[in-house]
Parts: structure tokens; C-alpha cells; sequence
């Protein structure tokens, strides 16, 4: 069972849309009815065209909104660019309008100057590309779909982009066991796709799905809708192959489900966010898919999207039916929907998946990825109500009940550095307080890389940064990223 936390305000900005009506009778007899919408028009950030660069208003250079100084890196010569064109030829990118969307973040709050993009297919070019940047200093950004909420995937300054988005083949796959492997430039969604023609289902789901990478969702350890049913990326990445900063090629892509032989070298990389290696290939376990999926959504003081699945379509249902007879009986919901066919399962999805893009329309959006104890979940959006008054549109609050991650957004008609003051650093002091994380699922990235230390001690910190050292010792993967500054 999975649960989810929906903002009232969204759910009723979604409802209201043409073409839903919702019905309830008394007891658990509830259900949709589709009244005819086009079937693409939920197909949740598959085309992202509403976060497009063009003709919106130039975002801020990083540099001019953040204080952050350019480490002593090369800049790209018309050497290097000579020789990034014998490695992957006709794959380089300079024209300005190309690299234009790739400098810039998918919130639109961040944007580096990058003047040279590269698009290898193999890890080999991969390989050839950081050992010349190794070898010249040159400062290296990996990107994938470009789908990140902390500024991880795009360059703070001048770095070399590295798009895996031409590494998007599928190795192989094990119609028993269920082990995918393939490139790390594989879009989730198509993989989706390709495994569910298998009878399997990827163990992650993401709003993102359309355009985001699974290097890229390895890389940041993404969490997802599937997280409380199927566990995190830790447990069902089976292998990695990873390119270290120096050009070496590191091939754990193993397809066992046990491996007990040393140090488990991919959990360094999991989560890493292209700091340790870049990710060219990954080994997965896919679980088989579900024969029977419920999917209830449900209104008491919060909205609540429930989704069970199972091996029994008859069983199941009737197991979901029960509970929700009680609940309703109990007054604990006052209202709700029920859907068992796979295309009012994803309209009801849509009303979660979507969220992130309305949020978008209503201004510029500070966001905040944490984790909570349970119980308090939902109390910091009211304390940010009180504490932010009027400076504020809306403080909206949704995300994952069932494993306490909490997304937390704050919309203003515009940047302000006012507003920014006020929430942070109380956002993170507020969640150290109650024990929780600074970083449920969306990593650190550029915008968390400094509170870091409200979640982990000095200790674990400071290893992170031997660790860093060890594997790159120039420091130039992902530079400005994940871990603090040092003096």
C-alpha cells in the first residue's frame, strides 16, 4: 500500500478542470467517471514544454544570486574542443541557443555559462573524455534528463556538460529474474514501458518520468511514488558501471542478487549525484507487475492517494473496500473515488504527479525536500504560514505519508532574497529539531550542499570529503555540488 499526501488546494484546482466529475454514495460505492479529456493531456512533465527557456525572462546567472567563487579550473581551449571532436565527432555542441536550456536549471533558478556540451554513447567516450579533463583541469558537470529540484544537474559556471541522453540502450534483460541492465541514459518512462511489455514494473516512478535518466535517478538515489512498496535504489540496484574522474573505467555491473565479496563499491555512487564518478551503465531489479492495482483518492482534513497492489484483482478490491467502509463509516473520510482500470488509475495519479508543474504557474517557487517523523509532518507548513504572513502567496505542504517526506513549497510572485532569509536557515534548524533529514529524496545538489551538517555530524561529514578526495582528487566532477565548501 502507498500513501500520499495531496495539497487541498491542488486537488481542487485539478477537479475543477473540464471533463472530471467525481460521484460518491453512501458506504465505499464510489467512483470516476471520464467524461472523454484527451489521454495526453496526463502524461505527467513527459514534454516539460511549460518549463521552456524560450521566450520566458532570462534566469539569473548562479554567481549573481549565490556567493559562490570559481575554483582555479582551465577553461576550454579550441585544443580541447579539437580533441572532444576526434573522441565523439559531430557530437559537440557550442551553438548558444543549443546550450542555452542546458545551462539552465528546471525551476528556473539557477544558470551557468557553459560554453561546450558533449553527448557521448559509450563509456569508452566517456572515459576518453575525462581523462583529457582530468589531464587538463577542466572542470566536467554530467547531466541527464535535467529533471532536478537542487541545481545538481546543471553548471554553475563554465563546466564541461556531459549528457548521457545518447546512452539509452537496454543491454539486456532476464524475463525470469527480472534484471534489467542498460545505459545510464535510458529515460525511466521508455524503460517503464519496455518492461511492462515483459510483465515486470521498474521499482521507481516518478513525476519526472518522461524526461528523467536512470543515471540520473541512480546518481541522486530518487525516491519516487513506489518508495514504501518496493524500498529505495540502494537495495534494488544490482550493479553499477561508473567512470572515475581520472578516465578509469570501474565495471561492477553485476546481475546477482548476492554479491557478499568486499566493500559494495556501487553504495558510494548511489546517491553520489555525479560527484565520485559519472554512471554509464546500470544492473536493476525489476519486481513482477502486480496483477491487481486499486487506487483510492480520499478527502478528510488532507487529500489521500492510496494505491494497493496485488495478485488478486477480487481479493484485493475487496480487502480495499472493507477499509474504506470503515473509514468512511467512522467519519475519518468524508468523501472519495475509487479506480481499478489502468487509465483512471493514472488520471488519479495525474492529480499527484502534476502538482510540481501547477505550483510552477504561480510564481517563483522556493522548495524544500525534508523528511519527519510522521507525526509532524504537516506541522511546519502551518508554522510557515504564521511566520511568513503576507510575504507569502501560498505555503503548500505534500508528499509521502506513509515514509514521512514531506515537500514543502512557498510561492512568491518573484525571487526574493527577504523571503529566502526567512526561510532558511529555519527551514533546516526547524527539521534538525524533530530529528529529520534536509534531504528526503531530491539530494543536495548546489541549493543544499552547505546544510549538510543539519542532518549528518562533523565526523561523517568530513569522511564524505576524504572520500571525495580519494576518487577525485582535482576536484573536477560536479564541482560546487553536494558537499559543503571548504576552507
Amino acid at each position: 500500500m502507498v500513501l500520499h499526501l495531496v495539497p487541498r488546494c491542488s486537488a481542487r484546482l485539478f477537479w475543477a478542470s473540464p471533463g472530471w466529475r467525481r460521484t460518491y454514495t453512501q458506504g465505499a460505492s464510489v467512483g470516476l467517471k471520464w467524461l472523454g479529456c484527451p489521454r495526453d493531456t496526463y502524461r505527467p512533465l513527459a514534454c516539460r514544454g511549460y518549463s521552456s527557456v524560450s521566450g520566458s525572462p532570462e534566469v539569473m546567472l548562479t554567481p549573481e544570486r549565490y556567493p559562490v567563487q570559481r575554483l582555479p579550473f582551465s577553461t576550454v581551449s579550441e585544443e580541447d574542443l579539437a580533441a572532444f571532436e576526434r573522441i565523439t565527432p559531430g557530437r559537440v555542441i557550442t551553438d548558444p541557443e543549443q546550450l542555452e536550456a542546458c545551462n539552465v536549471d528546471w525551476l528556473r533558478a539557477l544558470r551557468g555559462c557553459s560554453k561546450v556540451l558533449l553527448r557521448p554513447q559509450t563509456s569508452e567516450e566517456v572515459s576518453q573524455i575525462l581523462r583529457h579533463c582530468h589531464k587538463r583541469n577542466l572542470a566536467v558537470n554530467p547531466q541527464g534528463g535535467n529533471t532536478g529540484m537542487v541545481g545538481g544537474s546543471v553548471p554553475v559556471f563554465d563546466e564541461v556538460i556531459l549528457s548521457t541522453a545518447l546512452m539509452n540502450q537496454v543491454i539486456s534483460f532476464h524475463d525470469v529474474s527480472g534484471i534489467l541492465v542498460c545505459q545510464a541514459g535510458c529515460v525511466l518512462e521508455e524503460l517503464s514501458h519496455y518492461v511492462q511489455e515483459r510483465d515486470f514494473i521498474m521499482p521507481l516512478d516518478l513525476g519526472a518520468k518522461g524526461s528523467c535518466h536512470i543515471g540520473g535517478n541512480v546518481a541522486t538515489n530518487a525516491g519516487g511514488l513506489r518508495f514504501l512498496r518496493y524500498g529505495s535504489l540502494r537495495g534494488t540496484v544490482l550493479g553499477l558501471e561508473v567512470v572515475l574522474a581520472d578516465g578509469t573505467i570501474l565495471n561492477c555491473l553485476t546481475s546477482l542478487r548476492k554479491d557478499n565479496t568486499g566493500y559494495d563499491l556501487k553504495q558510494l555512487f548511489i546517491g553520489s549525484e555525479g560527484t565520485l564518478g559519472i554512471i554509464t551503465a546500470v544492473s536493476i531489479l525489476c519486481p513482477p507487475r502486480p496483477k491487481a492495482v486499486n487506487v483510492a483518492f480520499l478527502e478528510s482534513p488532507f487529500y489521500v492517494l492510496v494505491e494497493t497492489s496485488g495478485s488478486s484483482a477480487g481479493h484485493d478490491a475487496e480487502k480495499l473496500t472493507n477499509v474504506l467502509e470503515k473509514v468512511l463509516n467512522s467519519g475519518l473520510v468524508s468523501d472519495g473515488t475509487m479506480a481499478t482500470d489502468q487509465r483512471k488509475v493514472q488520471m488519479l495519479w495525474a492529480l499527484r504527479e502534476r502538482i510540481t508543474e501547477a505550483l510552477s504557474h504561480d510564481g517563483y517557487v522556493f522548495k524544500y525536500d525534508i523528511s519527519l517523523p510522521v507525526e509532524r509532518l504537516y506541522d511546519l507548513v502551518i508554522d510557515l504560514r504564521t511566520r511568513l504572513g503576507p510575504r507569502a502567496k501560498h505555503v503548500v505542504g505534500y508528499g509521502h505519508l506513509g515514509d514521512g517526506n514531506l515537500h514543502l513549497n512557498v510561492t512568491a510572485e518573484a525571487f526574493s532574497q527577504e523571503l529566502l532569509t526567512a526561510l532558511e536557515p529555519y527551514v533546516y534548524a526547524w527539521t534538525a529539531e524533530q530529528r529529520g533529514s534536509v534531504s528526503a529524496e531530491h539530494g543536495l545538489g548546489f541549493k543544499k550542499k552547505n546544510v549538510l551538517g543539519y542532518s549528518k555530524p562533523p565526523v561523517a561529514v568530513k569522511l564524505m570529503q576524504q572520500l571525495k578526495a580519494l576518487l577525485d582528487p582535482k576536484g573536477i566532477l560536479n564541482p560546487y555540488k553536494t558537499l559543503p565548501a571548504q576552507a
